[in-house]
């Protein structure tokens, strides 16, 4: 193995702890998430794929950076795309040019798109975070005490809260828009405790 391909080899590692650090021991502790830690290791990954190949490639740095202006397409106007399903969209796109701006088949070509592969595998797994939900509850109470809101919230997912943000207090209509993160207990993981994404709720 050259010395070039052992150098690329630890950046790859030092990317992949630097990501893995900030996403599960940064990010998802604090906010507990699910769907921004398939969005952050498929971005992250996707970008260090493309930027190794356009490095080892004659290809300008110009066209690089073009290339990632498709990215505008993700966000459409009508529709917001989950966070998830962006992950997914720019790890395709990422697939796409590492196939696409070599003149020839390469073992690190080939390496990077399976790592692709891989974040989206690990990131998007069912049994990551299995017992995570989050909601975004609007109740026909207004809650102006955030204690006695999480404990209402906890009594009405049946799950223990992680993290809530108030998005709106309306005293006139006396209703309460929420977004809440919370954890289910172990022997309902399986059970869909869903609630639609915006629900009428009766305090």
């Amino acid at each position: 193995m050259t010395p070039t391909a052992v150098n690329q080899l630890l950046l790859v590692a030092c990317d992949l702890v630097a990501i893995s650090l900030l996403t599960f021991g940064v990010y998802f502790p604090r906010h507990h998430r699910r769907d921004l830690v398939t969005a952050f290791l498929g971005v992250n990954v996707g970008v260090l794929a493309v930027s190794m190949t356009l490095s080892s490639t004659s290809v300008g740095i110009g066209l690089g950076m073009g290339l990632f202006g498709v990215l505008s397409i993700i966000r459409l106007r009508s529709y917001e795309i989950a966070q998830h399903e962006i992950a997914y969209y720019f790890s395709a796109l990422a697939v796409g040019l590492l196939n696409g701006l070599p003149h020839r088949v390469s073992v690190l070509t080939a390496c990077l798109t399976l790592l692709i592969v891989a974040a989206l595998y690990v990131g998007d797994h069912p049994r990551l975070f299995p017992r995570h939900r989050q909601r975004s509850l609007r109740l026909d109470s207004a809650h102006t005490d955030e204690d006695a809101l999480r404990a209402h919230l906890e009594v009405l997912l049946g799950g223990r809260v992680v993290n809530l943000s108030v998005k709106n207090i309306d005293l006139v209509n006396d209703t309460t828009l929420v977004e809440v993160r919370y954890v289910v207990p172990a022997a309902r993981r399986a059970e869909d405790v869903g609630v639609p994404t915006e629900q009428e709720v009766r305090a």
